[in-house]
């Protein structure tokens, strides 16, 4: 790309650094404008975090519907839509799994705070399931039943980024790049030479970190990690992937995939389920022709359906 044809932005949202740039210098307000007013709608929307979002409110509904907003209502159908192409491996109702964990407010204070004792003193179980989140698209109304607690960080950041640069390209008329803690999204026309992205365990990680630099035109790229989203409990080790067949962190072969997609939240969807799926996930992305880069916890990579060649960890950055 050509010095000074694009310009960035980087804020804070979600607990996580966005990145927002955009090919039209005169679009770069409007841009952030429209971005401050999506991510605040997902926000009050969704945050597991906030006593006032209608995710917390619904979880507090002891099972009785509700009438919910369009973008909530519209997380939920991403969220519902993820289940059941990955056969619920990428399940919502892991919210309870997650509170069980110590994640229940924003991950840096979760983090601060050090070993934390367990919370659960029983077993945990599969997750109730995602057939259990009764949603009435049309009519904005949605139940939980089956003791389900929601939590939409699976799906809810990518869908976000899709939203924003779906948005900011049809508005402003130019080439948009979202990226919302590493889940990124691209609209409209690309750089002449498209939109570089280093793909490394963490979005956050300096350009020397190990990983790959690879150039999207269209679509979505994401990336899901056991490394950057990881704590302890009573001494143990854990991370934020929950498996819903156990409703415990997943116990994986892979420490980060890396998937490129049609948009951001189908990318995140494979991602996460590849992370789930362990051993089983090349040749699942295989089949369902998706380029994905898969990390062992050694460094060694493997990579999938044309995703550019990978020599692991001992390519210069």
């Amino acid at each position: 790309m050509t010095a000074g044809e694009i310009t960035g932005d980087t804020f804070e949202v979600f607990g996580t650094t966005a990145v927002l740039l955009v090919t039209s210098p005169d679009a770069a307000a409007a841009a952030r404008s429209i971005a401050d007013r999506l991510l605040a709608e997902v926000d009050l929307a969704c945050s597991r975090f906030r006593p006032d979002s209608e995710l917390s409110r619904l979880n507090a509904a002891g099972g009785e519907a509700r009438t919910i907003s369009p973008t909530f209502a519209d997380l939920l159908a991403a969220a519902l839509r993820a289940a059941k192409l990955t056969g619920g491996d990428v399940d919502p109702t892991c919210g309870r799994a997650l509170t069980g964990l110590g994640y229940d407010r924003d991950f840096a204070a979760v983090r601060a705070a050090g070993d934390a004792p367990p919370r659960l003193t029983g077993p945990v179980g599969p997750v109730p399931g995602w057939r259990q989140v009764r949603l009435d698209h049309d009519a904005r109304r949605v139940r939980l039943s089956g003791g389900a607690q929601l939590d939409l960080g699976a799906t809810a950041k990518a869908w976000a980024a899709d939203r924003c640069a779906e948005q900011i390209a049809s508005s402003a008329g130019c080439g948009v790049l979202v990226s919302l803690g590493g889940d990124v999204a691209v609209a409209g026309d690309p750089p002449p030479d498209g939109w570089r992205v280093r793909v490394t365990d963490d979005h956050a990680a300096p350009a020397s970190a190990a990983g790959q630099t690879v150039t999207i035109s269209a679509g979505g790229l994401a990336t899901s990690s056991t490394t950057v989203r990881a704590w302890t409990v009573g001494g143990r080790p854990v991370h934020h992937i929950i498996d819903p067949a156990t409703g415990e962190p997943a116990r994986s072969c892979w420490r980060t995939v890396s998937v490129a997609a049609g948009t951001c939240a189908d990318a995140n969807t494979a991602s996460t389920a590849a992370i789930i799926r362990s051993a089983a996930a090349p040749a699942w992305l295989h089949d369902v022709g998706l380029p994905a880069r898969l990390v062992r916890h050694d460094g060694t990579v493997e990579t999938t359906a044309g995703w550019p060649r990978d020599d692991g960890p001992w390519e210069a950055a």
